[in-house]
Order: structure tokens, then sequence, then C-alpha cells
């Protein structure tokens, strides 16, 4: 495809004389390559009055208010249980909480306070651990003052004790749709979905559960990342696409695993299959007989597959089950609270292993000299150490074991990510994510709106993200003289260059995640509802300009 940037190519339909070398931009992951966008839309911005919009992050522009107001009153009766048991106010010292009559303290408190939402959320979070999870009420409401205050080390390390059974329980509600296989999954709390992906590789190579030149399966597009990561030196692994390469009837991308792909999975010789479920940027699960197909496969022919499944968007579909609830034997799962409660700063995230594993049976199959090694790297933390799971391995290798004894999430951060389950477990009509779903379905249709373009109807669609394939939609409705004719005088990324020069819209690549080289990724979350239609315009504009520009051209050159 050329890359040809001469002054006859730069001032067509998708270039102009201010628009970057793509031959240098095709280096960039496309979250980096979003700087040289944002500079080009400033400058838009500048010189035409118009709004600069950054379409391209995916953090979202809501925020879940409730558990963030329980958050900061938890802090202030905590402060006061410090208080109580050792105050110098002179010099701004107190002592540590004590546990004895700690939850008839706190009830105490909430019946003082105002009445407002938080307060409810805390009355009847206390309510649901004890009546609903078995909780002994002092024990667990001196772990939430304890983890307000933030003075001590997480003791376990993995997840505080009731955190973690009230993350189960959100699980088994949203990755499992309210039907969890038998048996627990054993969590560790981490620093959002990225430290997930950052510890599970680094603990699948030490524990030689993944060797350089093995190769591993990709369900592509798919975040880049997980793209990059198995490149580095470090790693050094193999990737096959998984592709989601499945059309519709009227030639748009179903962003769905065509049978042939799956089958793919059948190769002895892939040790692991990766996937984000739903998609990003293809932003839709999976489909009923895929999610079939993938499990007989399993079961029948590659019981010893791992899969890794990235959950993040699964809230945003109606019924949605994880693969960890259809393969609980094979499936570490990775969730982050980002999108869905509005706190990507907050970096609260989690990894699910099932009890009864696939990788801890496979460590207790590995050489026997391999595993007199890995037992001397963990013998300082365990006594037995051939028997540590894998998932604490993970806990170790996170603080490179020597510091193990420090290992974990912050406390304060837990109990958000706590007080965050709680009110989603305590929110009986969904109100909270009904909403979260009604506000990116609305923005995907002035998106449509504003290309004009009839929007089809999906109940797999999480509307988090829209990438649209140029390519697929002009071979349709232009014809492919006009695609060939494009692809002769430009490069893929002149797409998002040129939003960004003309238009101040800035939107991400698809070729940067694996996907159609002609496509751009726009985040549905991250803007005001009204700012859509003027970003489907813009890709209107664009793509009138091109039609104008092939309509135009001298057929005998």
């Amino acid at each position: 495809m050329s890359t040809d940037t001469t002054t006859e190519t730069q001032t067509g339909a998708l270039r102009d004389e201010k628009t970057p070398d793509t031959r240098e931009l095709q280096k960039l992951s496309p979250f980096e390559l979003k700087d040289t966008l944002l500079a080009l839309a400033d400058e838009s911005a500048k010189t035409r009055a118009a709004v600069m919009l950054n379409a391209g992050r995916g953090n979202p522009n809501w925020i879940a208010t409730t558990p963030r107001e329980a958050f900061f009153l938890m802090g202030q009766f905590a402060l006061r249980e410090a208080r109580r048991t050792w105050n110098e106010p002179d010099v701004g010292l107190a002592g540590m909480p004590k546990s004895p009559g700690i939850a008839a303290r706190l009830r105490r408190f909430l019946d003082e306070s105002d009445d407002s939402a938080a307060i409810r959320l805390l009355r009847d979070g206390l309510d649901h651990g004890v009546s609903k999870l078995g909780f002994d009420a002092d024990k667990f409401v001196w772990e939430l003052t304890d983890a307000a205050i933030g003075d001590n080390y997480p003791v376990p390390d993995r997840m505080l004790v009731h955190a973690e059974r009230i993350v189960r329980a959100y699980l088994a509600q949203e990755m499992c749709d309210n039907r969890p296989p038998p048996g627990n999954f054993d969590l560790f709390a981490v620093e959002g979905g990225t430290a997930a992906m950052t510890y599970i590789f680094r603990s699948l190579m030490v524990n030689g559960l993944l060797q350089k030149g093995d190769t591993i399966a990709l369900g592509t597009p798919i975040f880049t990342p997980y793209l990059e990561i198995p490149r580095l030196e470090e790693f050094d692994l193999r990737t096959v696409d998984i592709r989601q390469s499945a059309m519709t009837e009227e030639g748009r991308h179903a962003w769905q695993y065509p049978e042939a792909e799956l089958r793919k999975l059948e190769d002895p010789r892939i040790k692991a299959f990766f996937v984000v479920h739903p998609g990003n940027p293809g932003a839709t699960a999976m489909r009923r007989e895929s999610l079939d197909l993938l499990v007989d496969l399993v079961r029948t022919k590659r019981p010893d597959l791992l899969l890794l499944t990235d959950d993040v968007y699964g809230t945003f579909v109606e019924g949605f089950r994880s693969l960890a609830a259809e393969l609980p034997h094979n499936t570490l799962l990775v969730y982050s609270y980002s999108k869905h409660f509005g706190c990507t700063g907050w970096r609260l995230g989690v990894v699910a292993l099932h009890e009864d594993n696939v990788i801890d049976s496979m460590i207790t199959r590995l050489p026997e000299g391999q595993r007199e090694m890995l037992n001397e790297r963990y013998g300082s933390i365990s006594l037995e150490p051939e028997r540590l799971k894998f998932i604490d391995r993970m806990v170790a290798d996170s603080r490179a074991v020597a510091l193990n004894h420090t290992a974990g999430l912050s406390l304060p951060q837990q109990l958000q990510m706590t007080l965050f389950l709680l009110f989603a477990l305590l929110d009986k009509d969904d109100a909270y994510k009904k909403r979260c779903r009604k506000i990116c379905r609305d923005r995907l249709a002035g998106l449509y709106r504003g290309m004009g373009i009839d929007l089809p109807e999906d109940p797999l669609r999480t509307a988090y993200y829209q990438t649209l394939d140029l390519d697929a939609w002009a071979r349709k409705h232009v014809g492919p003289d006009f695609v060939e004719y494009e692809e002769s005088r430009h490069d893929p990324l002149d797409i998002v260059l040129s939003l960004a020069r003309r238009h101040g819209v800035v939107l991400l690549n698809g070729s940067g995640f694996e996907g159609p080289e002609w496509s751009a990724r726009v985040s549905l979350a991250n803007l005001d509802d009204d700012e859509y239609p003027r970003i489907g315009q813009s890709l209107k504009d664009i793509v009138i300009r091109a039609i104008a520009e092939w309509k135009g051209r001298d057929l005998d050159s």
C-alpha cells in the first residue's frame, strides 16, 4: 500500500500540507499516536475556532457518586474511632481503631447523620454483609474502618477477607449472570486491569507455564498491549490471531469469531488464548454458539488450553457470561472497575482464578528440575512452596518474592472497591447499570445520526466503543473502484490524521488494535452527548470529500 507523501497526495481529501509523515507514525501504538493527533486537533481548534473532541480515550465522563460519598463518611468515622483510642489534637496524632463494639458505634454514627444515599449504603451494606454473607459485624466494620485509616499492610496480602467475599458475590452477579459455577474463585486485588496483565504475563513465564518461543492466540482486534507485550524481549512469544472476521449480510463487521477461527485453537502448539470479552475495539460479546463451540473444544480436544479473559466491559451487555463462568477450570479472569464506576484514577482491578484450575495442575507436572528451582524461588515465603497456588505466586512475584510481606493493594483502595460493589449488589433495580448503558447507547445513536446512517440492532453490543470500517462501508455503498483508488493514493492513518487536522476530532486507528486497516475507534464514553453527532458529521465530511476527489479524478491518468 502506498505511503506516498508528495504534494499531489497531501492536497487530497485525506491529507494536507501539515499532516505528518505516516511512515514514522505507523510504528506507534494508537495510545502513543494519540499525542500527535491531539496536537493536530489542538491546532485545528485554535485556527478554526472549533472545540477539540477527544474520543480516543476510554475513560468515562461519569462517576458513581454514592459509593464515593460513603468512602468519605467511612473516613470520618474511622478518624473518630482512631481518636477514641488515643488523641493528641495539639500535635495532630491519634491511635489505631479497636474492634470490640465497633459495629454498634458505626450504627450510632449513621443514625446521628443526616439521611442520604451514602448513609443508606453503609447501613444497608452492613446489614447485607451480616445477614446475606454471614459476616461477624465487628470484624466486618473493623476491616472497613482500618482500610479507611490505611495504617496496616493488607492482610491477607491477596485481598482482605470480607472484601474478597463481596467481590465474589459481584462477579457471580455480573460476570456469571447470577449462575456461577460450583466452587469458589480465589481473588487477587490489583492496581487496575493493566497491573493484572503485567502480573499475569510475568508469573506465567516465571513458573514455566509459558516460555520464550511458545505460541499464544489473541482474539483480534484486541486492546493494544495484548499485542505488544508478547513481542517484548523478556517474553518473546509467538502469536496467532483468532480473528473476529465475521461479516453481516449488509457488509458490516459483526465483531464475532467464525467457527474456522475458533478451530485454530485445536492446534496443540497454542498454549493460551487471550481475549477481551466483550471486545475492545469490537465492543460486542461472543454469540452463544461461539461460547458453546469454545466450551466443547476445550473440554473434548484442548483440556490443557489456558484462557485469559479481560471482562471490563461485561456490565454493558445484558445477560453477560464470562468464559470464567463457562470454563472455570481453564480461565484466568481480569476485571477492572474503571469503566463501570468511572474510577480510572483509583486503579482498581481484580484477578480471579477458580480454586480448581488447570494452572495449578500444570505446575505439579513440570519437570523435576524446574519444580526444584521454583521451590527455591518461593521457599522464603512458604514451608511447602510446592503447594503454593499460582495466584499466591502472582502476589509474591508482584513484589519480587523477597518483598512478599509488603504485597497487596492498598487498604483505602480495597475500601473503595468494596463500597463500589456493595452499591452494585444493593441496587436491586439495576438503576445505575441501566443508566450507564443508556448513556452509551444514546451517544451511539447520535453518532449514527451525524453520519446519516441507520443504526442496526445488536443485543450483544456494549456501545462503549464503535469501530467504523470505512473500507467495508465504501465497498458496499460506493464500489470497489473507489476503494482501490483511495488505497492507491492514501495511507490508512490518513483517516484519523485528517479528522484531527480538519475537524479537531481525535479517534484511534483500528489498525493499532490489529483491526481493519481503514477503520477508526470512537469512544462513546468520554464526551458529552451532543458531541457525537458532530463526530459523525465530521466522518461523513471526510467520506464526501474523498468521493468527490475520486469522481473528479483524471480518468486518463
